[in-house]
């Protein structure tokens, strides 16, 4: 029972920080503008994703714009492309992986077995909730780098978006999803070996009908 209460809450926070993936990986502000010095009263705001340019006016309205080329991009804007993408995927694999093996399905029979597959399944989101861990720590490295870097002018600076925070937590609930289902199905090297019961000794009878005497005290 309490396994499968841990089965159901870590296959909960796996599902929900895959869906918190692609969310943060079509949100297009990864990074935002800053409001510094000159730029405190301005009449657009600037967002920058891993897919669209958007400004934003003071009226309210708001124009996007495709990247038009990947090379064009910095670096690691091309490697959170990648990462984010390659996560959410990972994500969708894991999450069949362990609905295969978990206890509420009968697609395998073998309780070792299913415990294994929760494992593997529980393994790939800790490895998806660290590939997409990875762009977001850069990308938020690089932009206090400039931020309070002098060189770079006060009209280029951007601060940290709302995509890198729902990011961090997507991250968060695939690394203790993925932690959790590990631990929900410990294998049991005893279950694997069928229990043999010995039976008791049968009387041993003479030939002419009788109980040996062998059996009395």
């Amino acid at each position: 029972m309490i396994s499968a209460c841990l089965e159901m809450i870590g296959l909960g926070l796996s599902v929900t920080g895959t869906l918190l993936v692609m969310v943060a990986c079509g949100l297009p502000m990864w990074k935002v503008s800053a409001f510094i010095e000159s730029n405190i009263v301005v009449a657009q705001n600037i967002w920058d994703g891993l897919w669209m340019s958007c400004v934003v006016q003071s009226t309210g309205q708001m124009q996007c714009k495709m990247h038009d080329s990947v090379l064009a991009l910095t670096t690691d804007l091309q490697t959170a492309r990648a990462l984010t993408v390659i996560s959410a995927v990972l994500g969708v694999q894991a999450l069949m992986i362990t609905i295969a093996g978990a206890q509420c399905t009968n697609c395998i029979s073998t309780e070792s077995i299913k415990a294994k597959v929760v494992n593997v399944g529980g393994v790939i989101y800790i490895i998806a909730g660290l590939f997409v861990l990875v762009p977001l720590c850069w990308i938020a490295n690089n932009i206090i780098s400039d931020f309070y870097d002098p060189q770079v002018p006060y009209a280029k600076k951007r601060e940290i978006g709302a995509a890198l925070y729902i990011g961090w937590a997507a991250s968060a609930m695939l690394l203790l999803g993925g932690v959790i289902l590990c631990c929900s199905r410990p294998h049991d090297e005893k279950s694997s070996y069928p229990l043999k019961y010995l039976s008791p000794p049968t009387k041993s009878t003479s030939i002419n009908g009788d109980y040996d005497k062998r059996n009395y005290v």
